[in-house]
């Protein structure tokens, strides 16, 4: 009994860690608004003020914009072994999306996923690769992106996809995923603007995206599933992803072994046990596997 409860303390350590971290990227994003508000009052009367954030200034950027997915990288998202899913199983993941009661989210009829971020951001950086692996299990992507995040926030340039443009077809679920800046800031040191949520999006967002739905309101990414689940921040450090091209993280998801494959093949096994709930356990091929029905057990919890 002594080494279960070591190791649910141990657990509660990592997931406070993340929980942290994610909250002082918050902090610094909201400084970094202030201080862009005050600079643009200083500008109109006709100051000049140059600001230098600790930890980076705004000559640090990012190092490209965003591009289409090599081919290879979405082949690899949807062909992962069923024995790979099966090794890594759930057990290790630390945080998941919780049930909320909510009217269903749906468009076209179907239920609706729907995806905010900002290619800035780290920790959207580390969740669209679970959230687009467990998709990719119920339908097609086209004109995927690849990007990173942003060179002067925490774990700088992780590598990543981008929702940007992209398309999603299934015959089970609809997708829509946002990305609200880019990784790059304008002249006014803001990222700049990218896709903008519709009002009903917005709406989601803003009801959701708050306590008691999640623990800590506005963060993002944000991801609702259909109205039953909700998700806030990341389910996994991005600095697991440091020093990784987007080819070499899409090679390492086949590989049960790899620390990669374990945070993201993990997540995806979770977001796919919520995904079956919304489908109504299809396909069956899918939402029938052992290992999605175990991490069934992770939803609600975090």
């Amino acid at each position: 009994m002594s080494r279960r409860v070591e190791q649910k303390a141990q657990a509660r350590e990592r997931v406070a860690a993340l929980r942290a971290q994610q909250q002082r990227a918050e902090r610094r994003k909201r400084l970094l608004l202030a201080v862009g508000a005050v600079v643009a009052v200083v500008v109109v009367v006709g100051g000049l003020v140059i600001i230098k954030i600790a930890g980076g200034g705004n000559d640090k950027t990012a190092t490209g914009p965003s591009g289409t997915a090599d081919a290879q990288i979405v082949t690899a998202l949807s062909s992962i072994p069923a024995e790979t899913f099966a090794k890594v199983g759930s057990a290790d993941v630390q945080a998941a999306p919780s049930a909320i009661t909510a009217p269903p989210l749906t468009a076209g009829g179907k239920p609706k996923v729907l995806y905010i971020g900002a290619e800035f951001c780290p920790y959207c950086a580390a969740e669209r690769w679970p959230v687009s692996v467990a998709l990719a299990r119920f339908g097609t992507f086209t004109n995927l992106g690849t990007t990173h995040s942003a060179s002067d926030d925490v774990f700088p340039n992780t590598p990543t996809l981008s929702f940007h443009g992209a398309k999603y077809t299934s015959q089970w679920l609809s997708f829509t995923g946002l990305e609200t800046t880019t990784n790059e800031k304008g002249a006014d040191g803001q990222y700049k603007p990218l896709d903008t949520p519709s009002a009903e999006d917005q709406k989601t967002f803003q009801t959701y995206n708050a306590p008691p739905y999640v623990k800590s309101g506005g963060s993002i990414p944000f991801v609702d599933l259909g109205g039953k689940f909700v998700g806030s921040g990341a389910t996994y450090s991005p600095e697991i992803l440091a020093g990784k091209t987007q080819a070499q993280i899409a090679e390492a998801l086949k590989d049960p072994s790899s620390p990669i494959a374990k945070a993201v093949d993990g997540s995806a096994n979770v977001y796919t046990a919520a995904l079956c709930q919304l489908t109504n356990n299809q396909p069956a091929a899918v939402c029938s596997t052992e290992p999605v029905k175990a991490a069934a057990g992770k939803l609600g919890k975090s």
